[in-house]
């Protein structure tokens, strides 16, 4: 049978007394111990700053501060070109007659110069050589519209008269009446063409 060795208190004190001694010289070894260092000029590096598109404590937009934002109203073409090409080519039909060849280079300037664009927010006319020359307007301020057919119908003049009294005369418009309807719908007015006999080109 193996014997069991039991210790004195005494040898129990000395024992512990032992232990501590050998952790206190371990801890005071290790105190001693140099690490080696690095050069200083590692850490007085200079810092590098990042620039972000917006800042880190922007909170972020929400359905709700969203919701209440009216959108802008998308705008939408309906017609957007020239002068009818009928009328280039009747008029330069009959320019060769000394007599009609101011009007065959007035459709001339209309074909290559002029341009209208009708959406659902305004009317607009562009002019000149490069379209430097430009007219907006809304439909909120016309008053009326009128119709003038040319040639057979096929293209014709829109006159709209504005709540100021000016008129904007829009020469040889494809789908004239199409668009003349289209002005008064816009304008929340009758649609009631006013259009007067067909007259020559």
């Amino acid at each position: 049978m193996a014997s069991t060795k039991i210790l004195s208190p005494t040898a129990t004190a000395t024992a512990t007394a032992t232990s501590t001694s050998i952790t206190h010289q371990s801890l005071y070894i290790s105190s001693k111990i140099r690490f080696p260092t690095f050069p200083s000029f590692i850490h007085n590096r200079p810092t590098t700053k990042l620039h972000v598109s917006s800042p880190p404590n922007r909170t972020p937009l929400t359905t709700a501060n969203t919701t209440g934002a009216k959108k802008p109203k998308e705008e939408t073409i309906f017609f957007d070109g020239g002068a009818h090409y009928g009328d280039l080519l009747a008029n330069l039909l009959l320019g060769f007659t000394l007599l009609w060849l101011p009007l065959t280079l007035a459709a001339v300037s209309r074909a290559f110069n002029l341009r209208y664009r009708f959406t659902n927010l305004r009317v607009t006319v562009i002019s000149g050589l490069t379209g430097q020359d430009r007219s907006d307007f809304s439909y909120n301020v016309i008053k009326d519209v009128q119709v003038v057919p040319r040639f057979i119908g096929e293209w014709g003049d829109i006159v709209i008269t504005l709540k100021d009294g000016t008129k904007v005369d829009l020469r040889s418009v494809p789908r004239f009446r199409e668009i003349a309807k289209y002005c008064l719908s816009m304008s929340e007015k009758p649609v009631v063409l006013k259009e007067t006999g067909s007259k020559g080109f």
